[in-house]
Protein backbone atom coordinates (compact mmCIF):
# COMPACT_ATOMS: atom_id res chain seq x y z
CA UNK A 1 0.00 0.00 0.00
CA UNK A 2 2.59 2.54 1.06
CA UNK A 3 5.43 0.58 -0.55
CA UNK A 4 5.73 3.26 -3.20
CA UNK A 5 6.53 5.82 -0.48
CA UNK A 6 9.09 3.57 1.19
CA UNK A 7 10.70 2.98 -2.20
CA UNK A 8 11.91 6.59 -2.09
CA UNK A 9 11.89 7.50 1.62
CA UNK A 10 13.55 5.13 4.04
CA UNK A 11 13.45 6.86 7.42
CA UNK A 12 9.78 6.97 8.42
CA UNK A 13 9.00 6.45 12.08
CA UNK A 14 6.41 3.84 13.02
CA UNK A 15 3.97 6.67 13.76
CA UNK A 16 4.48 8.15 10.31
CA UNK A 17 3.97 4.74 8.67
CA UNK A 18 0.67 4.27 10.52
CA UNK A 19 -0.45 7.79 9.59
CA UNK A 20 0.28 7.20 5.92
CA UNK A 21 -1.44 3.79 5.96
CA UNK A 22 -4.57 5.34 7.52
CA UNK A 23 -5.00 7.80 4.64
CA UNK A 24 -6.42 5.26 2.18
CA UNK A 25 -9.48 4.29 4.23
CA UNK A 26 -10.04 7.85 5.41
CA UNK A 27 -10.00 9.33 1.91
CA UNK A 28 -12.13 6.52 0.50
CA UNK A 29 -14.71 7.19 3.20
CA UNK A 30 -14.69 10.97 2.86
CA UNK A 31 -14.59 10.86 -0.93
CA UNK A 32 -17.90 9.02 -0.81
CA UNK A 33 -19.41 12.01 1.02
CA UNK A 34 -17.49 14.93 -0.47
CA UNK A 35 -15.73 14.45 -3.79
CA UNK A 36 -12.26 15.80 -3.09
CA UNK A 37 -10.30 13.34 -5.25
CA UNK A 38 -11.15 12.18 -8.75
CA UNK A 39 -12.98 8.83 -8.54
CA UNK A 40 -10.47 7.22 -10.91
CA UNK A 41 -7.57 8.48 -8.79
CA UNK A 42 -8.61 7.16 -5.38
CA UNK A 43 -7.09 3.74 -6.08
CA UNK A 44 -3.83 5.50 -6.95
CA UNK A 45 -3.90 7.69 -3.84
CA UNK A 46 -0.32 6.98 -2.77
CA UNK A 47 1.27 7.50 -6.17
CA UNK A 48 -0.86 10.32 -7.58
CA UNK A 49 -1.48 12.33 -4.43
CA UNK A 50 0.76 11.35 -1.50
CA UNK A 51 4.03 10.70 -3.34
CA UNK A 52 3.33 13.61 -5.68
CA UNK A 53 2.99 15.86 -2.62
CA UNK A 54 6.18 14.44 -1.12
CA UNK A 55 8.13 15.57 -4.18
CA UNK A 56 8.47 18.79 -2.20
CA UNK A 57 10.01 16.88 0.71
CA UNK A 58 12.42 15.22 -1.71
CA UNK A 59 13.53 18.65 -2.89
CA UNK A 60 13.58 20.81 0.25
CA UNK A 61 14.48 19.95 3.85
CA UNK A 62 12.34 22.29 5.97
CA UNK A 63 13.86 23.13 9.36
CA UNK A 64 11.84 22.65 12.57
CA UNK A 65 9.65 25.66 13.30
CA UNK A 66 9.23 26.59 9.62
CA UNK A 67 5.78 27.99 8.84
CA UNK A 68 4.18 27.05 5.51
CA UNK A 69 0.91 28.02 3.86
CA UNK A 70 -0.75 25.56 1.45
CA UNK A 71 -2.71 27.70 -1.02
CA UNK A 72 -5.83 26.01 -2.39
CA UNK A 73 -5.24 22.83 -0.42
CA UNK A 74 -8.39 21.06 -1.63
CA UNK A 75 -8.69 17.80 0.28
CA UNK A 76 -5.27 18.29 1.85
CA UNK A 77 -2.58 17.96 -0.80
CA UNK A 78 0.27 18.65 -0.56
CA UNK A 79 -0.26 19.84 3.03
CA UNK A 80 -1.28 16.64 4.82
CA UNK A 81 1.49 14.38 3.44
CA UNK A 82 4.04 17.13 4.12
CA UNK A 83 2.73 17.60 7.67
CA UNK A 84 3.20 13.88 8.29
CA UNK A 85 6.70 14.02 6.82
CA UNK A 86 7.72 17.16 8.75
CA UNK A 87 6.07 16.87 12.20
CA UNK A 88 8.05 19.84 13.56
CA UNK A 89 6.94 22.18 10.76
CA UNK A 90 3.70 24.18 10.97
CA UNK A 91 1.28 24.01 8.03
CA UNK A 92 -1.64 26.37 7.44
CA UNK A 93 -4.03 24.93 4.84
CA UNK A 94 -6.25 27.42 3.06
CA UNK A 95 -9.10 26.86 0.62
CA UNK A 96 -12.09 28.86 -0.58
CA UNK A 97 -14.38 25.80 -0.40
CA UNK A 98 -15.23 25.07 3.22
CA UNK A 99 -16.41 21.49 2.75
CA UNK A 100 -12.93 20.54 1.54
CA UNK A 101 -11.50 21.88 4.79
CA UNK A 102 -13.95 19.66 6.65
CA UNK A 103 -12.18 16.70 5.08
CA UNK A 104 -8.76 18.14 5.94
CA UNK A 105 -9.70 18.71 9.56
CA UNK A 106 -11.29 15.28 9.97
CA UNK A 107 -8.38 13.44 8.35
CA UNK A 108 -5.82 15.41 10.41
CA UNK A 109 -7.76 14.68 13.61
CA UNK A 110 -8.14 10.98 12.79
CA UNK A 111 -4.38 10.46 12.35
CA UNK A 112 -3.34 12.75 15.19
CA UNK A 113 -1.68 15.52 13.21
CA UNK A 114 -0.89 18.38 15.60
CA UNK A 115 0.90 20.66 13.15
CA UNK A 116 -1.98 21.65 10.85
CA UNK A 117 -4.35 24.61 11.01
CA UNK A 118 -6.95 25.51 8.40
CA UNK A 119 -8.66 28.65 7.17
CA UNK A 120 -11.67 29.11 4.92
CA UNK A 121 -10.44 31.99 2.79
CA UNK A 122 -8.88 33.04 -0.46
CA UNK A 123 -5.15 33.51 -0.13
CA UNK A 124 -5.33 37.13 -1.30
CA UNK A 125 -7.66 37.98 1.61
CA UNK A 126 -5.17 36.92 4.31
CA UNK A 127 -3.60 40.04 5.80
CA UNK A 128 -2.49 39.12 9.31
CA UNK A 129 -0.10 36.19 8.77
CA UNK A 130 3.37 35.71 7.33
CA UNK A 131 5.00 32.41 6.33
CA UNK A 132 8.41 31.09 5.35
CA UNK A 133 7.08 29.27 2.29
CA UNK A 134 3.93 28.90 0.24
CA UNK A 135 3.20 25.54 -1.38
CA UNK A 136 0.54 24.65 -3.92
CA UNK A 137 -0.44 21.84 -6.26
CA UNK A 138 -2.01 22.57 -9.66
CA UNK A 139 -4.33 25.25 -8.30
CA UNK A 140 -3.82 28.26 -10.55
CA UNK A 141 -1.39 29.78 -13.07
CA UNK A 142 2.04 30.65 -11.70
CA UNK A 143 1.36 34.36 -12.23
CA UNK A 144 -1.61 34.20 -9.84
CA UNK A 145 0.10 31.95 -7.31
CA UNK A 146 3.01 34.38 -7.07
CA UNK A 147 0.69 37.39 -6.80
CA UNK A 148 -1.15 35.73 -3.90
CA UNK A 149 1.84 34.28 -2.10
CA UNK A 150 4.44 37.06 -2.28
CA UNK A 151 2.69 39.34 0.27
CA UNK A 152 2.41 36.36 2.66
CA UNK A 153 6.11 35.54 2.71
CA UNK A 154 8.53 36.64 5.40
CA UNK A 155 11.75 38.22 4.18
CA UNK A 156 14.06 35.98 6.20
CA UNK A 157 13.98 32.36 7.37
CA UNK A 158 16.14 29.71 9.01
CA UNK A 159 16.21 27.31 6.05
CA UNK A 160 18.91 26.53 3.51
CA UNK A 161 17.05 28.27 0.68
CA UNK A 162 15.37 31.70 0.63
CA UNK A 163 11.68 32.04 1.42
CA UNK A 164 9.51 31.46 -1.59
CA UNK A 165 6.75 29.70 -3.46
CA UNK A 166 7.09 25.97 -4.18
CA UNK A 167 4.46 24.54 -6.49
CA UNK A 168 3.75 21.30 -8.31
CA UNK A 169 2.69 21.55 -11.95
CA UNK A 170 2.48 19.50 -15.12
CA UNK A 171 2.59 19.80 -18.88
CA UNK A 172 4.23 22.40 -21.09
CA UNK A 173 4.95 25.31 -18.77
CA UNK A 174 6.83 27.62 -21.16
CA UNK A 175 3.96 30.03 -21.79
CA UNK A 176 2.79 29.99 -18.18
CA UNK A 177 6.27 30.82 -16.91
CA UNK A 178 6.66 33.55 -19.53
CA UNK A 179 3.33 35.10 -18.52
CA UNK A 180 4.30 35.03 -14.84
CA UNK A 181 7.25 37.48 -15.24
CA UNK A 182 9.16 35.47 -12.61
CA UNK A 183 12.03 33.07 -13.17
CA UNK A 184 11.40 29.92 -11.16
CA UNK A 185 13.87 27.13 -10.68
CA UNK A 186 12.24 24.19 -12.48
CA UNK A 187 12.99 20.57 -11.57
CA UNK A 188 11.54 17.53 -13.31
CA UNK A 189 9.82 14.92 -11.14
CA UNK A 190 11.00 12.30 -13.63
CA UNK A 191 14.42 12.79 -12.07
CA UNK A 192 13.01 11.91 -8.65
CA UNK A 193 10.45 9.18 -9.33
CA UNK A 194 10.49 6.55 -12.08
CA UNK A 195 6.72 5.91 -12.36
CA UNK A 196 5.08 6.97 -15.64
CA UNK A 197 2.70 9.28 -13.77
CA UNK A 198 5.56 11.69 -13.11
CA UNK A 199 6.46 12.27 -16.74
CA UNK A 200 6.04 15.93 -17.66
CA UNK A 201 5.48 16.87 -14.03
CA UNK A 202 7.59 19.53 -12.37
CA UNK A 203 8.34 21.33 -9.16
CA UNK A 204 8.77 25.10 -9.44
CA UNK A 205 10.51 27.25 -6.84
CA UNK A 206 10.29 31.04 -6.91
CA UNK A 207 12.45 32.98 -4.46
CA UNK A 208 10.90 35.78 -2.39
Amino acid sequence: MIDILQKYFADFTEKQIQQFIALQALYEDWNGKINVISRKDISGLYERHVLHSLAIAATVEFRPGTEIIDIGCGGGFPGIPLAIFFPSVQFHLVDSINKKLTVVNEVASAIGLQNITTQHARAESIKDRKFDFAVSRAVAPLKDLWFWSKPLLKKLNKNEIPNGLICLKGGDLAEEISDSTVRPKVSSLEDLFEEDFFQQKYILYVER
